[in-house]
């Protein structure tokens, strides 16, 4: 994505406010989500509470960065995929232990946590939207307010199926979803990242290896 001939470009003040509102929004999410998946016994829940924390850890990175060269920002933005990978697999690892020890999730909750969620993720992604095709620590921004939308949509979904099939099996699934689309994104920052530093160096992106 360093090539993609980005015509977006805003002021250090304009990311730092940006990154101010998500930081607010994912952390008090966090809280309310966790407190609620922990109430409602659902992986989905919990796994989306701990993505929102990891957002405003990662929003976080990116103020940092903010201003800094853009070898410093490149580095921010892997360092915010290494994050992600590591909350991937702790959730991954969460959920196969409520597999073999069971879980009872209340659909109810689910659903309503679900959609507030959503509302609060749609704000952050309107919030960021002129920004997704900015500087690397943005566009990473970008790439997480994306999935979050992704991960509530699968939430209120699960907590559909779970009232509907009287069954705790939509909430996992859902839960695994989550956690593989937080690898993802993961991912593909790291590819965006690493292809920035190329660049910096001179070298040219492999076309194969781009994040889109």
């Amino acid at each position: 994505m360093s090539d993609c001939n980005c015509s977006v470009e805003v002021n250090d003040d304009s990311q730092k406010k940006t990154l101010y509102w998500l930081i607010t929004i994912n952390g008090l999410l966090f809280i309310v989500e966790f407190s609620v998946g922990w109430l409602a016994d659902s992986s989905a829940l919990l796994a989306d509470s701990f993505d929102m924390l990891a957002d405003a850890v990662v929003y976080g990175i990116g103020l940092y960065a903010v201003g800094k060269t853009l070898s410093i920002k490149a580095n921010a933005a892997l360092t915010s995929s290494y994050f992600q990978t590591c909350l991937g697999a702790l959730i991954i690892l969460d959920i196969v232990r409520r597999i073999l020890l069971g879980s009872n999730p209340a659909s109810p909750l689910m659903i309503i946590m679900g959609c507030l969620a959503l509302i609060a993720n749609i704000i952050c992604l309107l919030i960021i939207q002129k920004h997704k095709d900015g500087e690397v620590h943005m566009r990473a921004s970008w790439i997480f307010s994306t999935n979050d939308v992704i991960a509530n949509l699968g939430i209120i979904l699960s907590g559909v199926l779970v009232w509907m099939l009287d069954s705790r099996w939509p909430d996992i699934i859902i839960g695994l979803f989550i956690s593989f689309i937080i690898l993802r994104g993961a991912r593909l920052i790291y590819i965006d990242a690493q292809n920035e530093k190329k660049a910096l160096l001179g070298i040219k992106p492999s076309t194969a290896n781009r994040a889109s």
